[in-house]
């Protein structure tokens, strides 16, 4: 019988050559009076790779997503979705999509396991799956990093470090910095004693003897009085014990702190109707079928 005092979520597959499916596995029994999930993705996928590593756990294939009438937590629960194309990355796009179209439609939660986002780049213009869900849902969203000492979020995220400096307009920052405050202002579940946003370049460009874009970071930040800096990035992340938000200018100035300084990691989609979850690492096919994975970031994903 389905408790509906625990949360639900639903959980997307993902790319299935990864350590996605280990990490499911080894969370299942610390998971099971705790949550009721439904994972999204293909049931023969997910058989093939249970038998791969010999694992004891039966699945239960559920008809109807929306009202989990048909969980039963002894087993891992899955709406099936068949394969749709000889090409993966058309496959995952069709499970996304089915995924982000079953949170719109109930509010519950969706955890998006990791993909490779290459198979995707070569085939079609594609950055990630924050980037593509404000797209199918007509939105711009925001990648945000939550840790246990501090949070990240990128101004730029997937983009070839080259165009960073072409993205720092006034008009393009007062746009980010509106959407970002009123997503902040908005929500319940993030309370943050401090905004700092980090400069661009080395020393904050040295009073613009190396370029201008924090000059143009500098003035246009006058307007947004809840927002600190901006800051060097050498110097940011010292402090760390005050559960501030940071937002940096492009990706790895960022996430290599976070990572490096956070002990409890996870991706948060902001700007959709629904909360979007990730695991903070990537698919690790280097250490598929090894029983390395750590399941830490996917666990507080899933608790959150």
């Amino acid at each position: 019988m389905v408790n509906s005092r625990l949360k639900k979520k639903y959980v997307f597959l993902g790319d299935v050559n990864s350590i996605n499916i280990e990490i499911i596995i080894k969370s299942f029994k610390s998971l099971k009076y705790k949550i009721q999930y439904i994972l999204i993705g293909s049931k023969k996928d997910l058989i093939k790779y249970l038998i791969k590593i010999n694992s004891n756990i039966s699945v239960n294939e559920i008809n109807d997503p929306i009202d989990f009438k048909n969980f039963d937590k002894n087993y891992l629960n899955i709406f099936n979705i068949e394969n749709v194309s000889k090409f993966k990355y058309l496959n995952l796009i069709n499970q996304i999509k089915i995924s982000n179209f079953l949170s719109s439609k109930t509010n519950i939660d969706l955890v998006t396991m990791p993909i490779n986002k290459s198979i995707f780049k070569k085939k079609i213009n594609f950055n990630g799956i924050t980037e593509f869900l404000g797209e199918l849902n007509y939105t711009k969203t925001i990648m945000m990093m939550m840790g246990n000492n501090f949070s990240v979020i990128p101004y730029t995220t997937h983009i070839n470090p080259k165009f960073i400096s072409k993205s720092i307009t006034e008009r393009q920052l007062n746009n980010f910095f509106k959407r970002i405050l009123k997503i902040l202002n908005n929500q319940k579940y993030f309370h943050f004693k401090k905004i700092n946003f980090i400069c661009y370049n080395p020393h904050c460009g040295e009073d613009g003897t190396m370029g201008n874009e924090d000059i143009i970071i500098k003035k246009t930040m006058q307007k947004y009085k809840m927002i600190n800096g901006p800051f060097s990035a050498d110097s940011a992340f010292s402090d760390i014990k005050n559960k501030a938000l940071y937002i940096t200018t492009y990706h790895d100035q960022g996430l290599i702190p976070f990572k490096a300084l956070n002990d409890k990691k996870i991706n948060i989609t902001l700007g959709l109707n629904y909360k979007r979850l990730s695991p903070a690492h990537g698919t690790a096919q280097d250490i598929k079928f090894k029983d390395k994975a750590d399941i830490s970031s996917y666990l507080s994903c899933m608790m959150f």
